[in-house]
């Protein structure tokens, strides 16, 4: 382990090379790379917990990371820690590495250290303290100077992430995680030396997967700070938290030539507070799915739904669930659990199936739609869940927020939350569960697995919708 400098400061590594070494320069610039992502904020943007920004030099990549942290102007004087996490460029080890001393140096003053934080993940496995991980490293030292001018009195985690799985990663941010005074950073750089059109491509790819929080699509490959994003987007699946895209470039669109690009993104991710679709995108969903519905009954075939003109929100891959009701009685019930294709033609899909493809009903008439209700549950990614015994489990259970997934060999039953509106005791409502699994209601089987998911709700009946 190599020792920080004198007086237990890190100094700065890449100042004067990846950003300016006078402050005076450098906080222009940063103020700059600020003031103009600020001006496309919308006035209701909801806060971030979490950031996701680039590491490359400013000339590169600052534009995209003012884009990030422009989210940041409301919680200036919110925020009291930054957990900041980025990948080992210049040291490989195996686990997560934090830093001893008291502060990192900045050109813009120095930045100190939450010892307190530091100190609380060191018991977690893989996470030990290796300043050789943090000397010449860039991904952290880069978001420092953004962060300085972004924020008032804070302090610092700083976190390298080496050869980590995602659950490692999760586990020191769930550690970490707090309330409103601690903020979330990943540094990542995107797809590298790529010809422009091919960076492109593949990184969009990588914007979709972030959006869905789909980390096991996410490799070294897609971008160098994957084992940390992939962290993130773990727990942000357990969290019911949105990502969402707030720039997505690459060095041929910012100071580089297009033959050998880096890319580069920004995503700002809210709790689940902030996660609601809102009221115009609920409108939308349902009368995709009263439209798929009647498209059936004319045609008698499954829609197609045009992606790419429904917004990043809608058209991000996410599972959903179709209820149909009728004199408020269930009339079909179909969806996806795991994201499928985007949330737009999954709605589509499973209206039709429920209408049309329920084993437990006839199909739909003409007659009978104009008398329907339509539900649409948007789901978050299932979780899975951690128990010795059944008591345990029924511990855990959070009454009106939980779905479950239960599987136990060929045994297999899903319950969404609002199952819990008929079911509202936990005994109650996992024992219902079994049973739809064809398991007695007091039976324990071997391997037993349940996973949870949330799921954000709205109804509607057709006779309401713009169809």
């Amino acid at each position: 382990m190599a020792s920080l400098a004198s007086g237990g400061i890190r100094p700065s590594a890449v100042a004067g090379l990846f950003y300016p070494e006078a402050p005076e320069t450098l906080g222009g610039q940063v103020d700059a790379f600020l003031a103009a992502a600020a001006r496309r904020v919308p006035a209701d943007a909801p806060t971030p917990k979490a950031l996701i920004a680039p590491h490359a030099g400013y000339v590169y990549s600052g534009a995209i990371a003012g884009s990030a942290y422009a989210r940041l102007r409301s919680l200036r004087d919110r925020v009291r820690r930054v957990v900041l996490l980025g990948p080992a460029h210049r040291f490989a080890f195996r686990g997560l590495a934090v830093p001893s001393g008291e502060a990192f140096d900045s050109p813009l003053g120095p930045v100190p250290l939450d010892r307190e934080g530091l100190d609380d993940i060191l018991g977690l496995p893989g996470v030990g303290v290796v300043d050789e991980a943090h000397r010449d490293e860039h991904a952290l030292e880069v978001q420092l100077p953004f962060l300085q001018r972004s924020l008032g009195d804070w302090r610092l985690v700083p976190v390298v992430v080496g050869d980590a799985s995602p659950e490692a990663v999760a586990s020191v941010l769930e550690r970490l995680w707090g309330g409103a005074e601690t903020l979330i950073v990943i540094s990542s750089d995107l797809s590298h030396y790529h010809h422009y059109s091919t960076a492109q491509k593949r990184d969009a790819k990588t914007s979709t997967a972030i959006e869905s929080l789909a980390s096991q699509e996410i490799t070294a490959a897609d971008a160098c700070g994957a084992r940390p994003i992939n962290g993130l987007l773990r727990l942000a699946q357990a969290r019911d938290m949105r990502a969402t895209t707030l720039d997505l470039r690459n060095s041929g669109d910012t100071a580089g030539p297009r033959d050998r690009v880096v890319g580069y993104g920004a995503w700002s991710l809210t709790e689940s507070e902030h996660s609601r679709i809102p009221a115009a995108g609920r409108l939308t969903l349902l009368s995709i799915a009263a439209r798929a519905i009647r498209n059936g009954l004319n045609r008698g075939s499954r829609p197609q739904v045009r992606v790419g003109t429904f917004g990043r929100e809608l058209e991000a891959w996410r599972g959903s669930f179709v209820t149909l009701t009728a004199g408020g009685r269930l009339r079909g019930c179909i969806g996806s659990i795991l994201p499928q294709r985007a949330l737009v033609a999954d709605v589509a899909w499973n209206a039709y199936s429920a209408a049309f493809e329920d084993p437990r009903f006839q199909k739909l008439t003409r007659e009978a739609f104009a008398g329907l209700a339509l539900s649409v549950s948007v789901l978050s990614a299932p979780q899975a869940m951690r128990f010795a015994d059944e008591a345990e489990l029924l511990a855990q259970l959070r009454p009106g927020r939980d779905g479950l997934i239960l599987s136990a060999g060929q045994h297999r039953a899903v319950f969404l939350p609002q199952v819990w509106a008929q079911l509202a005791e936990p005994p109650e409502f996992l024992g219902r569960l079994k049973r739809k699994a064809g398991l007695a209601a007091d039976a324990w089987p071997d391997g037993i697995e349940i996973q949870r998911f949330g799921a954000e709700s709205f109804a509607s009946p057709v006779a309401r919708l713009p169809i």
